[in-house]
């Protein structure tokens, strides 16, 4: 017997169980629906004839009325339909007769009604109006009566016996929910304990199986299961102690087939263009490929830190410490990590990377480090940066003389402008600031690449540094209707500072400020002491920087997607490097929404 036929068969009973509740909740539900089919068929259809031939009796006696009152013609449009309705409603009432003591009053009704009828046919030949009135009030009226007292007499039979055969389907209904109750709680009990049981006879197999399966697991290749039986459970019984068995065979086995692995995980990483280096968590070469021989001049079992360049043994020990301390694969930052070794050939740039070489348990035992030949897109990088340098400057010739020009023609030196003259030239005029501060940009961008970045450092207390930034931004925060305040915490401390470069700094950042805040917004510029240091900083109030790129903002040529602002990109990147050269440090902390804090340092005389 299967596994699967097993665990259906130990459904059997809870399906039993709600079989058996569906066949009581069947019977329950055609007993409560055969009680109100029942009080529909018998009693609701003479309840609705009486009362329609009431209304119909009432239409006649108003015809009578007007008759009466001298309108034959409005009395006959209004008899002859509601006669034929009252006999309609009388016909349904006599094939519909249900109840105790309703044949009579049916009958009675009928009599009653021929009366009238009878009275009517002779109370509408007569012309005399006042022999109208009067036969009307001694003659039709109690006629009218009496039928009426007739068909409320039915109305009253079946009202009452709807009543009472109400009270026997609530009867039948509780006594038919507490049936239902009980066997629902026999039903579910009875299908749950047996199918529990069932289930649990048919899957004890699987606690052997488990234990067997701790047991290899923790070594015991003579640990089996021997489960008996032909289903499924048992046939992984069986192939789990084929497998204990071949484990304990392997296990005795030759080295051959372990030899004939190592030789094609060799071959694949000899394969490799690019030096692959396999290090234990001490430093030890655990394995080498064909181009790390080549290249370091290194084999598996030697001391490669001490034979290296010093600046590769550098980049390598920093790459094993990340993987080793347990903080995952190392990914370089950018280009800038490559290290460059001499060759044979020509110079090589190789950029490290590294991933982790984990134990049976799970533990750090080593790591992998590749290290990519960039040489080729180093000097891509370089073609790149010439390039742009190159653009640069011959665009700041012309530039100068455009600016120079839109001057003088905005001066009036060469005749008076027209105001819609002057709008394009100020216009044009904002173009040409934009795309010289670009300009600029790229030019400090060509430095700091070329590593031309210099500072010519000078003592300047921090409140001076903070109040030449004020007032080089004042102009631009009152336009954009925002405000700057101050705050130098004490004490006041002097800095290190190159004034032109670190002003060039405080642009961008307050800039930026500047264009993110919403009107009426406050940017706070704080400096304050810190160890060594005196940390600057620029709040804002505007809607933050998403999680995502954050790490990025400092990039070169990148701007966060949707934002407002001019420039390509270049601002907080030269002013991240130009922190750099004065021996400080720049980061950022924002939240979506909460506006953002950048922040860098400068070093106190003396200190640092």
């Amino acid at each position: 017997m299967t596994l699967r036929t097993k665990l259906v068969l130990a459904q059997l009973p809870l399906a039993a169980g709600l079989m058996l509740l569906g066949f009581v909740a069947l019977r329950t539900l055609d007993a409560l629906g055969r009680s109100s089919q029942r009080i529909l068929q018998d009693n609701y259809r003479s309840v609705l004839a009486a009362q329609r031939m009431k209304e119909a009796l009432e239409r006649v006696d108003s015809a009578a009325v007007f008759r009466a009152a001298g309108r034959p013609d409005k009395a006959e449009d209004q008899a002859a339909p509601n006669i034929r309705r009252f006999e309609e409603e009388l016909s349904v009432q006599e094939h519909n007769i249900t109840e105790k003591g309703e044949a009579e009053a049916t009958q009675k009704v009928r009599a009653a009604w021929d009366d009238y009828l009878g009275r009517y046919d002779r109370y509408r030949k007569l012309g005399d109006a006042g022999e109208l009135r009067r036969r009307y009030f001694e003659d039709m009226e109690p006629a009218f009566s009496r039928v009426k007292a007739a068909a409320d007499r039915i109305l009253e039979l079946n009202q009452d016996a709807i009543v009472l055969k109400s009270d026997a389907a609530q009867r039948i209904g509780e006594r038919n929910r507490s049936m239902l109750l009980l066997s629902t709680l026999c039903a579910l009990g009875l299908g749950l304990f047996a199918s529990l049981w069932l289930t649990r006879r048919a899957l004890r197999p699987l606690q052997l199986l488990s234990l067997a399966v701790r047991s290899i697991g923790e070594g015991n290749l003579d640990a089996r299961a021997r489960l008996r039986g032909e289903d499924e459970i048992a046939q992984v019984g069986r192939e789990l102690d084929l497998m204990a068995d071949r484990l304990r065979e392997y296990r005795n086995s030759s080295l051959g087939e372990l030899l004939q692995a190592q030789q094609a995980s060799q071959a694949a990483i000899d394969s490799m263009p690019d030096p692959v280096l396999v290090l234990s968590v001490d430093g030890r070469v655990l394995n080498v490929n064909h181009a790390a021989e080549t290249l370091l001049q290194i084999h598996g079992g030697a001391e490669p830190l001490a034979r290296m360049p010093l600046e590769m043994r550098d980049a390598i020990e920093k790459v094993r410490g990340h993987v080793i301390s347990g903080k995952g694969s190392y990914a370089p930052h950018g280009l800038e990590e490559a290290v460059r070794i001499h060759a044979e050939g020509g110079d090589r740039a190789l950029l490290p990377r590294a991933t982790p070489l984990y134990s049976e348990q799970g533990g750090v035992v080593g790591a992998t480090i590749v290290l990519q030949d960039v040489t080729r897109l180093l000097r891509f990088d370089e073609l790149k940066n010439d390039l742009v340098a190159t653009v640069a400057h011959e665009f700041r010739t012309p530039l100068t003389s455009l600016r120079m020009a839109i001057h003088i023609l905005l001066e009036g030196t060469v005749g008076s402008l027209s105001d819609r003259q002057a709008d394009l030239l100020y216009t044009a005029r904002e173009d040409c600031e934009r795309l010289q501060g670009i300009v600029d940009d790229l030019l400090d961008l060509s430095r700091i690449q070329a590593g031309k970045v210099e500072v010519s450092l000078t003592p300047l207390s921090a409140k001076t540094v903070v109040d030449a930034a004020l007032a080089a931004k004042a102009d631009a925060a009152r336009d954009a209707g925002v405000r700057l305040d101050e705050e130098i915490g004490e004490p006041v401390l002097p800095v290190l500072v190159d004034p032109e470069r670190i002003s060039l700094v405080f642009d961008n950042l307050i800039g930026n400020a500047i264009r993110h805040s919403p009107r009426g917004a406050k940017i706070e510029i704080r400096a304050r002491a810190n160890d060594e240091h005196v940390l600057f900083e620029v709040q804002d109030q505007g809607p933050g920087i998403p999680p995502e790129y954050r790490q990025r903002v400092f990039e070169k040529f990148f701007r966060i997607p949707g934002t407002k602002g001019e420039g390509i990109g270049l601002g907080l990147y030269i002013s991240h490097e130009i922190v750099a050269a004065h021996g400080g440090d720049m980061g950022v902390e924002t939240a979506p929404g909460k506006g953002s804090r950048f922040w860098f340092t400068l070093r106190v005389p003396g200190r640092a």
